[in-house]
């Protein structure tokens, strides 16, 4: 069987015209109803977003760390990375601890506060769409190849290729190749990184985030009784999102009927 070669996006800033149609393949792959025009930053019903910087636009988006924080620190792995790239995430899993939310150095997971079953929400960097052979919504979607994906590797010598080639438009330096053990999304910047937000993270990974999670985690969590507590949650915990699921579709269903009434 043939070894799968890890995926990325390669977001170039000096291409991006912020012309949000990214944004707005994001809410349509995902069907979320939020207008496109009115998001400001990532949550749970934009999972990408376009920040200003003076004339340039950065996206802001799950990185998929190689070695990602969220999935190690998660108590009952409802967080895994797949080997094409994307970290997922299974609802059905998942605690509600929101310890992803802590030790995510970017930001990134947000909780769905206003339901009444909630859900960690995130970019899922359209590992649906990868698994049909088709790219992700927002690289189809861009006018100026802003965002292109492809191989990992292939896009970082792709990256280096531009720097080397036009040095004077490029900020000498491929954000995410390394950084914290390097990540799925990598960028290109016609300036330094930090000037447009990016944080100094270094190149380790980082553990020593998942370690000080794991340390807000209860001691009774280690104990047998504590743990059977756990499944039988876990097991209501798919139920409830079963039905909620359900209960969705049956009010879109309706709410189609009446239409059509």
């Amino acid at each position: 069987m043939a070894r799968v070669r890890p995926k990325a996006l390669l977001i170039d800033i000096t291409r991006c015209v912020g012309c949000r149609e990214c944004v707005a393949a994001c809410l349509v792959a995902h069907g979320l109803p939020t207008d496109p025009d009115t998001v400001e930053k990532t949550s749970s019903k934009a999972l990408t977003a376009l920040s200003e910087h003076g004339d340039l636009y950065v996206r802001q988006l799950c990185r998929h760390c190689l070695e990602p924080s969220c999935v190690s620190v998660c108590p009952v792995q409802a967080f895994s990375k797949t080997p094409a790239g994307p970290v997922v995430y299974d609802a059905s899993r998942c605690l509600g601890c929101r310890y992803c939310m802590q030790a995510c150095p970017f930001g990134v997971p947000k909780y769905e506060w206003d339901k009444a079953v909630p859900a960690v929400v995130k970019c899922d960097f359209c590992a649906d769409r990868q698994a049909r052979g088709e790219q992700p919504a927002c690289a189809e979607a861009c006018p100026a190849e802003a965002t292109i994906f492809g191989d990992r590797d292939e896009l970082i010598a792709e990256a280096h290729r531009r720097i080397d080639e036009d040095p004077d438009t490029y900020h000498p330096h491929v954000y995410g190749e390394s950084e914290i053990g390097g990540t799925s999304m990598l960028f290109l910047s016609p300036v330094p990184f930090e000037q447009l937000g990016f944080q100094e993270l270094g190149d380790a990974a980082l553990p020593e985030l998942t370690a000080r999670a794991l340390e807000r985690i209860p001691g009774i969590v280690s104990i047998g009784g504590a743990l059977l507590a756990g499944i039988w949650w876990i097991t209501n915990r798919r139920e409830e999102v079963a039905r909620a699921e359900a209960a969705e579709r049956s009010g879109a269903r309706q709410e189609s009927s009446d239409d059509r009434a």
